[in-house]
């Protein structure tokens, strides 16, 4: 029986990590391409190395560690230098993803969910049979981000600036749930979705 492959996107702040966890407690298994991403910034990685290339040597410290908040102010800063990391970052980390949904589907899972803020831009819908997508007023995006990663509501514009427009996710994908929404209601919109899906899903089959 084929593995159902779930994709989870959406601008930064919407949501997604609630749904993530949500779906971990619902026996889902997750894939998620932040953490990957981490993995692409590792010491001697060769995705950091053209990083360094492309946005200044001097990302990397003296213990050839990445300063993530320095390449993030520069490739925040404009939507080419947005797109250029993209460029450089999306090929590695999907590849990464595509090995742990491949290993993961060998195991006794029915749902993975594949959480990927660049899910589109990296290509890596077509892993996916079905894609949700988390949105939320800029206002509470900013308010999250600010407290997430303790940075200034003007890092987090940046932040928000340089990301695609809440359409340009919503017209890609199959289903969409409000993230600004209680928590209670944003899981209980993630659990109705989820059994509709797999209803779908069999459909496909048969």
């Amino acid at each position: 029986m084929k593995t159902l492959v779930i994709g989870l996107t959406g601008q930064t702040g919407a949501g997604k990590t609630t749904i993530s966890e949500y779906a971990k407690a619902l026996g889902c298994a997750v894939v998620n391409a932040d953490s990957v991403s981490r993995e692409a910034l590792s010491k001697g990685s060769d995705c950091l190395k053209k990083l360094a290339e492309s946005f200044g040597y001097d990302i990397i410290d003296v213990d050839g560690l990445c300063k993530r908040g320095l390449l993030a102010e520069r490739a925040f800063s404009s939507r080419e230098k947005t797109d250029l990391l993209n460029s450089i970052t999306h090929p590695w980390i999907i590849d990464r993803c595509r090995e742990y949904i491949e290993e993961l589907m060998h195991k006794d899972y029915d749902v993975i969910l594949f959480d990927a803020p660049q899910l589109f831009e990296s290509g890596g819908d077509k892993l996916c049979d079905f894609v949700i997508t988390v949105i939320a007023d800029k206002d509470i995006r900013l308010d999250r981000i600010t407290e997430r990663d303790g940075i200034s509501k003007k890092d987090a514009a940046l932040r928000i600036n340089a990301q695609h427009s809440e359409e340009y996710y919503t017209k890609r994908s199959d289903y969409t749930i409000d993230g600004g929404k209680s928590v209670g209601i944003v899981k209980d919109d993630f659990k109705n979705i989820l059994q509709h899906i797999k209803k779908s899903f069999k459909g496909r089959r048969n």
